[in-house]
């Protein structure tokens, strides 16, 4: 019985607990009258049928609402508990390695100058490694949260580009990518510089960990219109269309030309800035790669 009930549709129930006492009304009218159709009857049914056609619509509509709303909290569950266990893992590994690495200079296990050089220097990269962590996880709780208050102001996003160029360019020769910039134009936006430095930063560091050595990330900046555009090509493979949708989304971290490393944080941080400067950002697949492409509105 109760299983059955279980499986019946939120809408239904509603439905069916507005239909019943109208329904029942009916019936103990018809009985206590004798099933005489008197005109006091008569008006009693008409306006049972006017509760039961106005009610009974309002219940449909207010079932689907609320069963909507239902799913929605449901899959914003789901998300929460699936964004905990991925961080719980990025969380437990360095923090697994700094132990390990603890443990051994206390007891002696590695004793040599250079080899505690190498282990302290390994403690400060994962180290590193959290704090970025952290940062991922406050700034996507402020987005997610509404709570970005941005200093808005006038920003050339060439020079926003280049910078971001320059600093990942150590990473992309270490990873044997050739890294490249070019600006067909100049394009000033208004906007925060850390943040939108941050979209670009991003775009550039997943673009180098999707591109196989021997690869090349070029960025590119343009004007299209109204519009300032912020390119970022990768020679990844391609995306499957069928997964084009959820790069954007909290933890996705597809395949890795070299491993699927990051918390999945990256890319969503990028588009809910993009959409905090009232821009956006979109994925496509494009030559031996994808194309990063983002579109901010021009000063």
């Amino acid at each position: 019985m109760f299983d059955r009930l279980s499986r019946v549709s939120l809408t239904t129930a509603m439905t069916v607990m507005v239909i019943v006492p109208v329904v029942a009304t009916i019936a103990g009218v018809l009985v206590v009258s004798g099933f005489m159709f008197t005109p006091m009857l008569n008006a009693t049914l008409m306006a049972c049928l006017v509760v039961g056609l106005v009610t009974v619509p309002f219940s449909i509509m207010l079932g689907r609402a609320i069963a909507r709303r239902t799913m929605w909290e449901r899959e914003a569950e789901a998300s929460r508990r699936q964004l905990v266990a991925w961080i719980s893992h990025d969380l437990r590994t360095p923090l697994a390695g700094i132990r390990a690495m603890t443990e051994a200079l206390e007891d002696g296990v590695v004793s040599e100058p250079g080899e505690v050089a190498v282990y302290a220097k390994q403690i400060a990269h994962e180290a590193d490694h959290l704090a970025k962590l952290v940062d991922d996880l406050f700034q996507l709780s402020r987005i997610t949260a509404g709570a970005l208050n941005l200093p808005m102001h006038d920003v050339a996003l060439a020079d926003v580009v280049s910078d971001v160029v320059a600093a990942s360019r150590p990473v992309a020769s270490r990873e044997g990518v050739e890294l490249r910039a070019d600006a067909r134009s100049w394009p000033v936006v208004r906007g925060s510089d850390p943040e939108l430095m941050r979209v670009v930063r991003n775009l550039v560091s997943n673009a180098i960990r999707h591109t196989p050595e021997g690869g090349t990330v070029a960025v590119q900046v343009d004007v299209d219109g109204p519009e300032a555009v912020v390119r970022v090509d990768d020679a990844c493979g391609g995306i499957p269309d069928d997964v084009l949708p959820q790069v954007f989304d909290v933890g996705f971290r597809g395949s890795s030309a070299r491993n699927p490393s990051g918390a999945g944080l990256g890319l969503s941080i990028a588009r809910g800035l993009a959409d905090a400067h009232h821009g956006s950002i979109g994925v496509q697949n494009h030559g031996p790669g994808c194309r990063f492409e983002v579109r901010l509105p021009l000063r």
